[in-house]
């Protein structure tokens, strides 16, 4: 027998920023594997029978493995049934999703990719900002505050990072963005760059917090909460 696995985005947390696609696979679906991010009233669109398991993974806490998460969606979709892998924003971003796109391939397994609303462009709609602004804002970049030790990337390009001209998201940056903050300084970011620290976006305990470059790493360390956030910089995070 041979299932199908659809990979369906959840966007941050709202259930009515789900796609209709969406929210559609979640009632057919006979197992669902999702993560922390996408728990919650999302899970109300399962249909009452489904199989529901938690794979999600939080930084500084207990975790699967990567590899134990791909061979559940394997085994599943093995037994013939329908298989959603439901993933928090857009599951294209950050997601590890080509990792279990490669489990699938070498077990023969179909499968298809729901895009979703991703959480940098709600955390730009919940603080009433525009990603691109005409003339000072005209590249967006997505880039990750960690690598898989938890600490800041190395090599990273801080020409393009310090980019007084672009929007730059930073996913799971809250612990290094001390050190980053202080690196794009040094390549010539002027510490009063708008910033803002958005956490648990699309979920009722949402928090906008607005600062500078130089100051959001003293924010952060007095008052961010253990819940996912987004980090924005640039000239769209206007103070």
């Amino acid at each position: 027998m041979s299932g199908f696995v659809s990979f369906v985005s959840s966007g941050p947390g709202d259930p009515e920023l789900l796609t209709l696609k969406a929210a559609r696979l979640l009632s057919e679906a006979e197992v669902v594997l999702f993560d922390d991010l996408s728990a919650g009233p999302i899970l109300s669109h399962c249909a009452p029978g489904a199989d529901l398991i938690a794979v999600g993974k939080r930084a500084g806490r207990p975790s699967p493995r990567q590899d134990h998460v791909s061979r559940l969606l394997v085994d599943h979709a093995l037994t013939g049934q329908r298989v959603v892998r439901l993933k928090s924003g857009d599951s294209g971003i950050f997601g590890r999703l080509e990792e279990e796109i490669t489990a699938l391939r070498q077990a023969g397994i179909g499968f298809e990719i729901v895009p979703g609303v991703p959480s940098a462009c709600a955390a730009a709609a919940a603080a009433a900002l525009p990603l691109t602004r005409r003339l000072t804002a005209r590249r967006v970049q997505f880039v990750t505050g960690a690598d898989v030790t938890g600490d800041l990337p190395g090599a990273l390009n801080w020409a393009a990072l310090a980019d007084p001209g672009a929007t730059t998201v930073v996913f799971m940056g809250k612990r290094t963005f001390p050190a980053l903050a202080a690196g794009l300084m040094a390549h010539g970011l002027p510490p009063d760059t708008p910033a803002l620290l958005a956490e648990a976006v699309g979920h009722p305990e949402q928090r906008l917090t607005r600062a500078t470059l130089a100051t959001l790493g003293s924010v952060i360390a007095d008052g961010a909460g253990d819940g996912p956030a987004l980090i924005l910089y640039g000239p769209l995070a206007e103070v």
